[in-house]
Parts: C-alpha cells; structure tokens; sequence
C-alpha cells in the first residue's frame, strides 16, 4: 500500500487514550488512522464517572506526573466546557489525608483544604477538580483529530499486525489481553446508577463500610452514582441487587438520592494492570510498535500525559 495512503500511524483503540494520543500525534504533524472497534460512545470510557484523580494506578510517581500534566490540559479545557465537557467542579474526597497530596498536587489545587463537618461526616478534603461529561468530551476529541487530519475506521483487529504503518500505538485496554497478548491486563468492573439530579451541585468520592467504593457526580444527563470495583470479572450487564446497594450508599451521604427516578444503568470493565505499559519495541519486520495501555480506572486522569509520552516515543516529538 502506498505510504501516502498508508499514512504514518496507526492508533489502536477509541477510548480516552487512544483518542488522546491520536490527538497529540495527529497535531504534531504525523498522518495518523485511528482504528476503533466501536465508535467511541460505545466504549468503555464513555461510562467512566470521569473525575480527574489517580485512582489505583502505577507506578506512582510516573502516574502522579502524568495526572499533573493531564490537569494542566484540563483547565485549559475547562474555559469552554459546553464544547469541551470539562469542567472544574468542587467537592469532597473522603477519607483523604492532606498528606497524600501535599507532597506532589497541593500547589496544584488552589482552595484544597479540610473538609468541613457539613460538608463531610468523616475526614476529607475539600478539591476543586476537572469533570468531565464524557458523553460530550469523547464527541469533541473525535472531532479535533479530525480537525488535525486523523482519520477515523471502525474495524476490529484480531492482531496487532494488521495495522499497516511504520508505527502502530496500542491503546486497545483490555484488549490488549488477548492481542499483545498480556495476561497481566484483567478487568475491573464498574457498575454506575443514573438517577435525575435533586439538586446536588458537588461531587463525593468516599468509602462504604464494607470498604466499597461510594462516589456521585453531577453531570448534564443526571447524578452518576457508583460504585463498584470487582477484579477479574467480566459480565457487563447491570447487576439490580447491585444497582439497589449502590443507590443505599449514596444516600446514606446526601438522603435526597433515595427516591431520585433511575434513568439509567451502565457497566465498564476497567483495564487493569499492575503497572501501565508506555513503552516501544521494535518488531521482527523493523517497524516500530508503541503501548499506551493499563491504566484502569485513571485514564481520564493521565490520558495527555501519556499520550504526550507515547508521541515521543513513536517519534514525534514536541517542537
């Protein structure tokens, strides 16, 4: 195939981070083919809850690096949030010392302080962080790659050698299980509840008393509710029982989430990994191979970071 045709990259995977990358590879002057199994409001990302925060990600200094360059791209973002679907948004991390972001984000987060008491019944920080509305955000990525000459295909691959470029980026998630193949890769499910917003204008990220996860986020299509955080399994549909114990804990927060009508249910399988994979190797044929895959419920949080990181390393660096 000719290389005009061809083009010069190969992005595997729609989601967040293969958009993102697309994105920065894209604008830094490389022909780039996004090859997605889905369109993006299909994918995975596209039920995250979406708050900028790394969540259970490794390694730590390397993820807290790229989450602050991340943040960086969000505020900017931020300052048109009906296109984007960025925001900055206030509320509480429960159960969060000051101590676990004073040595690499305080000075990053003007107004971070302790919660109060009516703001949270335990210890918490009070942050104002990006959210994001991921069913505007993904549209939006979509169309600034296409603006910086990507091109979008829908096709499924069933390995990595099929993409046909000099340079192939797999962003595939937990796909990446059965095409690198990485046994390492496993889900870990998410289960949210939609419900209508009774009025709540700031977010809360906490911990149940049986150590689940409890969060909310006040979204334009109504309050996401959540959650779960089950390793190793892989069904996607929504669990009622489930479902009910979510909304229990939510309102056992804010009791106003008790009798909000359900308008929705949503699964995600979260692609994680003991440690990310941002790394390149060379494959038998002398092309160039790059994986940005592994970062389970965080990446939102670290998508620009390692999307700059993996650019690099497919040799398109900054200018």
């Amino acid at each position: 195939m000719d290389s005009d045709v061809r083009g010069d990259v190969v992005v595997v995977g729609g989601g967040i981070i293969g958009l993102t990358t697309a994105v920065v590879l894209a604008e830094r002057g490389r022909r780039v083919r996004l090859w997605s199994r889905e369109p993006v409001e299909r994918t995975t990302s596209a039920v995250a809850g979406a708050l900028w925060w790394p969540y259970r990600i490794r390694p730590v200094a390397a993820a807290r690096a790229w989450a602050l360059r991340s943040l960086q791209v969000y505020e900017e973002l931020a300052a048109r949030p009906g296109a984007t679907g960025v925001r900055l948004a206030e509320g509480v991390l429960g159960e969060t010392d000051p101590d676990e972001v004073g040595g690499w984000a305080a000075g990053r987060l003007p107004g971070l302080r302790a919660a109060t008491p009516e703001e949270y019944a335990g210890a918490g920080l009070w942050a104002r962080l990006p959210l994001l509305d991921m069913t505007a955000h993904l549209p939006w990525l979509r169309e600034r790659f296409r603006a910086a000459g990507g091109v979008v295909e829908e096709r499924a691959v069933a390995t990595l050698a099929e993409a046909d470029a000099p340079v192939v980026v797999n962003c595939t998630g937990l796909g990446a299980r059965t095409l690198v193949p990485d046994p390492a890769v496993r889900p870990v499910r998410g289960q949210l509840v939609v419900v209508e917003n009774p009025g709540i204008r700031t977010w809360t990220v906490s911990t149940g008393p049986g150590g689940e996860p409890v969060y909310f986020f006040p979204q334009p299509g109504g309050l996401v509710l959540g959650g779960t955080a089950e390793e190793d399994v892989w069904t996607a549909e929504p669990d009622p029982a489930v479902a009910e114990a979510i909304v229990r804990r939510c309102a056992a927060l804010r009791p106003e989430i008790a009798g909000a009508r359900v308008l929705a249910h949503r699964v995600g399988l979260r692609p994680a990994r003991d440690a990310v994979r941002l790394e390149r190797e060379t494959l038998a044929d002398g092309r160039l191979l790059v994986h940005n895959y592994g970062h389970g419920g965080a990446g939102v949080t670290v998508a620009w970071g390692c999307a700059e990181e993996a650019a690099g390393l497919a040799g398109a660096p900054s200018a």
